[in-house]
């Protein structure tokens, strides 16, 4: 699963790489967490819009206490599953999420690093994602999973539904059918770079209040 991606480009740099003609400011952070705002692409009137969402739809799992926060489902394991299908038939749902890498956690427990991924050739990509208007979090959105690819094996058995500029109208405006066949595909190997590195995957946020550390999110 993916629970840490970046935007490490300005707004009006997405919102060119997009086709978006108006950029808009949000209070998203250059790495983006479960249940925190990140910026996604969306249509709406015919015309795309950029807007600001939580990454995560809210769910109150069993037992959890009526004032207990919701957990993010981040992660989208199968379009077909009840929760999402719904959505995923329905194009005015589905989203672009803007994504400059994406993180995966590689080593022993206690001490894992982060290894990043990105797309070469393409400093900014995109990943197919469901929105939809939460009555706890207002707009939200999750990310498609599907089986790695060979490049990403090594460290992890599921990626990101990864989409090429060409690909953006067939995800957005596609049937439901060419939206499972996203997911059933697999990203081309030789387009994928890593890039392992040191740093704790598990680490304060300077951002953030003391003793908060990197959430985790919920595939579904």
């Amino acid at each position: 699963m993916c629970n840490l991606y970046t935007v490490r480009k300005s707004a009006a740099e997405v919102a060119a790489h997009f086709g978006v003609a108006n950029p808009v400011q949000s209070n998203a952070p250059e790495e983006v967490y479960p249940g925190t705002p990140g910026v996604v692409m969306r249509e709406q009137d015919g015309g795309r819009l950029m807007q600001s969402m939580t990454w995560g739809f809210p769910l109150r799992l069993k037992g959890m206490s009526p004032t207990a926060k919701p957990k993010p489902v981040n992660n989208i394991a199968d379009l077909r599953k009840p929760m999402w299908i719904g959505l995923a038939r329905k194009p005015q749902w589905r989203c672009l999420i803007p994504v400059t890498r994406f993180a995966e956690a590689e080593g022993a427990k206690g001490a894992k690093t982060r290894t990043w991924f990105s797309v070469k050739r393409q400093p900014i990509f995109a990943w197919a994602g469901l929105w939809r208007i939460s009555d706890e979090w207002g707009p939200v959105y999750s990310g498609v999973m599907t089986e790695c690819n060979e490049a990403i094996r090594p460290v992890h058995d599921r990626m990101p539904v990864l989409l090429m500029p060409d690909e953006y109208e067939q995800w957005l405006h596609g049937s439901f059918d060419d939206a499972v066949a996203f997911q059933s595909r697999c990203f081309p190997d030789d387009l994928i770079e890593m890039t392992r590195t040191d740093e704790l995957w598990v680490k304060r946020r300077q951002s953030s209040e003391a003793g908060d550390a990197v959430p985790i999110g919920l595939p579904l």
